[in-house]
């Protein structure tokens, strides 16, 4: 792989985290955390919860998705870091609905585990879940519960422990993803079908019929991402605009997939500004 390849940011090597812990039973109940570096703001860093993508597929986990760069940059800038495991495709457990059980059990846990073991260090009020690729999928998802039908095991009108979500490349349109198949049926994969097969669990599970999302979502989006088109984005911010949601799209020229979490592309810029606002909005 050569130094310039886009993809190199899923092997390059970054710090360990400086503790591991757990928010389920199970090897992928588990969240790397990284205490932010050097001095911390008044009142202590905000917490950033970092879900990695992959398609949701086994394969890609939270260190060979390539957001240990990512994590590592962050925190270098002043955040503690969580990075939960999830249960994926292909493992016993994962897709529908496992994967979505985890992400909601991890994100709603993470704030409290995290001040339990950095205390003062860390102001958790002060949140901000980002997401790329499928995990922008997964946390524009997280942030668009109160959506769901009151029966969901999921559904809930609480305010969620963020303050806004960023998703980066995310898999925002699950119809349109389905229909591009994209990642080789991914979504069919996690769903166990097509739209016109499982109508129930696609309505359940995308971002873009759960509008309006409870808290502020910034997509940034790569103009020449090919493994997740820009047009997912643009779909998932005409939705929630529809629904007087707050939505806003940054479209980055000449910025491809893995440039989303690369901190040495010309994506970090925007990225680390869209955390910022967020965090400190």
């Amino acid at each position: 792989m050569s130094p310039t390849d886009p993809r190199a940011v899923l092997t390059r090597a970054a710090l360990p985290p400086d503790t591991v812990l757990r928010y389920a039973p199970g090897e992928d109940g588990v969240v790397d955390l990284r205490a932010p570096r050097g001095a911390t703001a008044p009142g202590g860093a905000p917490l950033v919860i970092l879900l990695h993508g992959g398609f949701w597929r086994a394969e890609y986990d939270r260190v060979s998705a390539g957001t240990g760069p990512l994590a590592e940059a962050l925190a270098a800038h002043g955040f503690a870091v969580a990075t939960p495991e999830y249960r994926r495709v292909g493992q016993r457990g994962g897709g529908w609905p496992g994967t979505f059980d985890d992400i909601a059990r991890a994100v709603d846990a993470l704030p409290a585990l995290v001040a339990a073991e950095l205390g003062g260090v860390v102001d958790v009020r002060r949140t901000v879940l980002v997401g790329h690729s499928a995990g922008g999928h997964l946390a524009t998802w997280y942030a668009s519960r109160a959506g769901l039908p009151a029966g969901s095991p999921w559904f809930t009108d609480s305010p969620p422990p963020i303050r806004g979500v960023v998703a980066l490349g995310g898999v925002l349109d699950l119809r349109l993803a389905a229909a591009l198949q994209l990642g080789d049926g991914a979504t069919q994969a996690l769903l166990g079908g097509e739209p016109v097969e499982e109508p129930e669990r696609y309505a359940a599970a995308d971002p873009s019929s759960l509008t309006p999302p409870a808290v502020p979502v910034v997509l940034i989006h790569g103009a020449e991402d090919v493994q997740v088109p820009v047009g997912l984005s643009r779909a998932y911010a005409r939705a929630v605009g529809a629904d007087a949601g707050d939505a806003r799209l940054t479209v980055l020229p000449g910025v491809e997939h893995f440039g989303l979490v690369d901190p040495e592309s010309p994506a970090w810029d925007a990225v680390l500004s869209a955390v910022r606002g967020l965090a400190e909005g």
